[in-house]
């Protein structure tokens, strides 16, 4: 990557530094997420104008578009831009923490142990989607506890912390698959239903948590994006610069850590948004450094896009669209192993 130069931004009392080129991609990807949400909108079994749906947001629209609007597609569209803008940062801060683009909570076992949790309380304790949601969550985050714990040597070191995290991945699944061998018909379906991920039959009632931790956390993990570049120079340096290594890594793991799982708890397991979207950002912006907002604007709109394929090819409820980003994150992450894999032979 080569050094950019960065220019000071001011917005009353909030000054920032930006990259002409960071700011531009984040402009394009904003308005192309603006233009895929108009599109997911309007289109589907019953066709709208994009004028029936802003007549509608504002109180003026039938009963029929009023239902369509409200409650079938808004919520579907909010939550897909809300999980996959959290869990992109999720996937942005873990890879610039652990050095290392395969440091997605996906790949090193958080997004397994949100599972693990649903299963146990779908398979145990019969809970409703509120208990599977909380399950999923406490899963996630002891499983992230454990994670740290296990890859801790005077610090936390990033290549130990991927190894960990997939022994343990390893572990959950594996022990995923006996819960659901364990469990009665009517609970298989629905932990396996749950598994693949997907934003069919989500709604208001699931948008609430995502929607105030995006609030609240994305804003810090932005927040911190300067210490978190400096952490990418080694501890060292970091500490010679007056970073608090220790507190700083910390307070970053645990934004992520609840970003996953949270977005998780929502939807059920998204496959690869958390590893695509941040290295997709970070290329298209040609930055050496961590584009955390970009990487927000990415995430939402791969989702927003799976979401919309998959409903204009297999219609409203035919495919999840964790099934479809599955699909897509799997070519990607065998482009990622052979570029890695010829770069080190050169």
């Amino acid at each position: 990557m080569t050094a950019i130069e960065e220019r000071p931004v001011r917005v009353r009392r909030v000054s920032l530094r930006v990259t002409p080129r960071a700011l531009a991609v984040g402009i394009v990807l904003a308005v192309a997420l603006l233009v895929l949400s108009a599109v997911s909108m309007t289109t589907g079994d019953y066709p709208l104008s994009v004028l029936d749906v802003v007549k509608t947001l504002f109180g003026f629209g039938d009963a029929g578009t009023e239902f369509i609007v409200t409650t079938l597609r808004l919520p579907r569209l909010l939550l897909a831009i809300l999980v996959g803008a959290a869990l992109a940062v999720s996937g942005g801060v873990l890879q610039s923490l652990s050095g290392n683009p395969l440091g997605s909570p996906d790949v090193i076992g958080f997004t397994e142990g949100s599972a693990t949790g649903a299963l146990l309380v779908i398979v145990l304790a019969h809970g409703g989607s509120g208990e599977v949601a909380l399950g999923a969550l406490v899963g996630g985050m002891l499983t992230a506890l454990a994670v740290g714990l296990l890859a801790y040597r005077r610090g936390l070191q990033g290549f130990r912390m991927i190894l960990v995290g997939i022994g343990v991945a390893a572990m959950l699944t594996a022990a995923n698959s006996y819960l659901i061998t364990r469990a009665s018909l009517q609970d298989a379906y629905a932990a396996q239903a749950w598994l693949v991920g997907g934003l069919n039959g989500r709604g208001w009632d699931e948008i609430w948590p995502v929607a105030i931790a995006v609030v609240v956390l994305l804003p810090l993990a932005f927040g911190y994006g300067r210490r978190l570049a400096l952490l990418e120079m080694g501890d060292d340096s970091a500490k010679g610069l007056g970073v608090p290594v220790e507190r700083s890594r910390a307070m970053l793991l645990a934004v992520a850590v609840t970003l996953c799982a949270i977005a998780t708890a929502a939807t059920g397991p998204i496959a690869f948004v958390a590893l695509a979207a941040p290295q997709l950002a970070k290329r298209l912006a040609r930055s050496a450094k961590p584009a955390l907002v970009s990487s927000a604007l990415m995430g939402a709109l791969l989702l927003v896009a799976s979401d919309l394929v998959t409903r204009l090819v297999f219609g409203e409820e035919g495919l999840p669209v964790g099934i479809a980003t599955g699909a897509i994150g799997g070519l990607y992450l065998m482009w990622l192993l052979s570029s890695q894999w010829r770069r080190n032979r050169g």
